[in-house]
């Protein structure tokens, strides 16, 4: 799709107006803690499309001490579609920043002068935006419904979202627009945050699988992800945009991993997707102590249904929560792609494949068959590779 294109000079302005705000809010004083006094503790959930973001972002959401959000970043490339990812990796930092911190006034430069909650994306999947005090469609410790949430809050003031991440102990943003880590070196050192990252990855070849479903969807930021000024990529043959992400996630997980900074000691963890589908509540117990918070029996059998629902879950409710089979879509895609693709994608991405401890196969016999396991186990510090090269049959 094309769109009119925005000249260099007018994304330049709006970048450096963004970087211009950061420099004010660092120079403001601290924001008040939650009621309590305790510190408050921002977690950013760093991963990528189609890898069960959603699905841990509502782990989080759900939680009655938490003010969640989901990507608002993507204001900031809804707004400015001809820049690139790195290009826009600034803008998207210093809006997570404000965020953090509960100054909702960053969204001046991305929504209309008078809004509601409902202009923010993906608003109604935030627990806190449809409870107290920004409505009142759920107790604040009830487990929330995007579709009661819709009709009831929507055209609730805009202000009220400042008023209710300033109410909790944690505020937790997901966010898919960061390709390293380095560009967030400025928020762990801030002495206004308490940032602790999780990296949420999941098997590429699955990724794939899912991004196949929610093509069209996703054409603007491929466009952005593969630089091509405005430009929408719906159909990617060459699976440019995978190769893209694998990168990503090697960078962001080898920088936190081989000789990292001090500052990220204790504030970095990765998490696969495949490990939450296989042990959900020993993962998410580990998850949310990493993130100081605790499991409550509601939250603990909610976790159970979302995650022993019958199937992997309609094509409809991609981008959605739903009661699904978690096993069942973390295997999905050896059943459905073909595997010529699968040995492009791993390819690709061998790189992201042995870093992160998922298995190639070397057949259409080892895909299908299911009694072999594709995730590698865990070492004690970092993610161990059995090395299954060494089993590749000869040329």
């Amino acid at each position: 799709m094309w769109l009119p294109r925005i000249s260099s000079t007018t994304v330049t302005v709006l970048l450096l107006a963004q970087t211009g705000l950061l420099l004010f809010l660092v120079s403001r004083p601290r924001p008040m803690s939650p009621v309590g006094g305790e510190e408050r503790v921002h977690v950013l959930v760093l991963s990528s499309w189609r890898s069960g973001s959603s699905f841990v972002g509502q782990l989080f959401s759900q939680h009655p001490d938490v003010f969640y959000l989901m990507e608002p970043a993507w204001h900031v490339w809804a707004a400015l579609s001809q820049g690139s990812a790195p290009a826009l990796h600034m803008a998207v930092r210093d809006l997570v920043r404000s965020v953090f911190l509960c100054d909702m006034d960053v969204f001046d430069a991305y929504l209309p002068w008078r809004r509601n909650l409902s202009d923010l994306f993906q608003w109604a999947v935030s627990r806190a935006l449809c409870s107290p005090p920004a409505c009142s469609a759920f107790q604040r410790g009830a487990i929330s419904s995007e579709a009661v949430c819709k009709p009831l809050c929507a055209r609730r003031p805009f202000s009220l979202a400042q008023e209710a991440c300033r109410s909790y102990s944690h505020v937790v943003l997901k966010e898919v627009r960061f390709f390293n880590l380095e560009v967030l070196y400025p928020l762990l050192t801030d002495p206004a945050l308490n940032l602790r990252i999780v990296h949420l990855v999941r098997d590429p070849r699955a990724v794939l699988r899912s991004r196949e479903q929610t093509a069209k969807a996703l054409a603007r930021d491929n466009g952005i992800v593969l630089g091509t000024n405005g430009t929408w990529v719906e159909a990617d043959p060459g699976l440019r945009v995978v190769r893209e992400v694998c990168r990503s996630h090697v960078r962001i997980a080898e920088a936190a991993t081989r000789k990292p900074p001090p500052f990220l000691h204790g504030r970095y963890r990765l998490v696969r997707f495949e490990d939450l589908a296989r042990a959900p509540l020993p993962e998410i117990r580990e998850l949310y102590s990493f993130a100081g918070l605790s499991l409550t029996p509601q939250l603990e059998a909610w976790i159970h249904n979302i995650t022993h629902g019958s199937g992997p879950g309609a094509r409809r409710e991609a981008f959605k929560t739903t009661s699904r089979d978690a096993l069942n879509v973390s295997q999905a895609w050896r059943h459905t792609l073909p595997f010529a693709k699968i040995h492009r994608v791993q390819e690709l991405c061998a790189g992201a494949l042995q870093l992160l401890g998922y298995r190639p196969v070397f057949s259409e016999d080892e895909q299908r068959d299911l009694a072999l396991d594709l995730v590698l186990p865990r070492g004690p510090s970092s993610f161990s590779w059995a090395s299954s090269i060494s089993m590749r049959p000869g040329p």
